[in-house]
């Protein structure tokens, strides 16, 4: 089971997250781009170090809004948020260039992650931008979403995500960041929640309801509180349960 978490999230000197710390327990690292979060000088910053400790850097991209985090949605068009994308790629893969890695995999975030979920346009934009960019690239997504349906068309790998500090709906989807039981905060909750995903594909919803999910790579969001000590209990947890925290890509 793959393990990975939103790192390089700061901006300037504003630092967001331990990102040192995560990487030495996650085996992927889905590296702000610059749009949400991030800056050139925290992108290298997060590529040397990931190269340093062999973690695979995958480009997290998301819209431009800088001051909501991504976390607003935007109603782009189909080729400016296809060339968004694009440009998000190749500013990450060139910081990786130096380390003697390269971007391995695409992740959305916030907003554009929900929306690529449902919308076809801006789901097909971020499928456009992968193929044209590399179509050896995974795109990291939500199970049965509408980004993960126009991957697998276009031909590209897919990769199920779930997430262990998140709350989930009884349909499947993730709890609203607004609602109640959007995010779970306690470490040994997250780590059972994590197990769980990778030894029975299920996860309980805020409900109760037993909700499948059936994923390949859990995700821990490096802006939670206390996501160092999750993160450590999660992959403590894993490994004696019997799952090896594995890079998927």
């Amino acid at each position: 089971m793959d393990l990975n978490a939103d790192l390089g999230e700061g901006f300037g000197i504003w630092r967001l997250g331990d990102d040192e710390a995560l990487l030495d327990l996650v085996t992927s690292a889905n590296v702000a781009c610059g749009f949400h979060g991030g800056d050139p000088s925290t992108m290298r910053r997060v590529c040397a170090a990931a190269a340093e400790r062999g973690v695979t850097v995958g480009a997290q991209v998301g819209y431009r809004d800088l001051a909501g985090f991504g976390r607003r949605h935007i109603a782009y068009g189909f080729d400016e948020l296809r060339d968004d994308v694009t440009y998000q790629l190749g500013a990450l893969d060139a910081f990786c260039r130096p380390y003697r890695t390269r971007v391995r995999y695409l992740k959305p975030h916030g907003a554009l992650y929900h929306a690529a979920a449902t919308d076809e346009v801006q789901a097909a934009a971020v499928v456009a931008a992968v193929t044209g960019y590399d179509h050896e690239l995974p795109i990291l997504c939500a199970p049965g979403s509408t980004l993960a349906q126009l991957a697998v068309g276009a031909g590209l790998r897919v990769v199920a995500e779930g997430f262990a500090d998140r709350g989930y709906l009884p349909t499947g989807a993730l709890v609203p960041r607004t609602a109640p039981g959007a995010l779970v905060t306690d470490p040994e909750e997250v780590a059972v929640r994590a197990v769980r995903m990778a030894t029975e594909r299920t996860v309980v919803a805020v409900d109760g309801t037993v909700v499948p999910c059936p994923v390949a790579s859990i995700c821990l969001h490096g802006d939670s509180p206390g996501a160092v000590a999750s993160a450590a209990l999660v992959r403590a947890a894993l490994i004696d349960a019997g799952v090896t925290p594995t890079p998927f890509a």
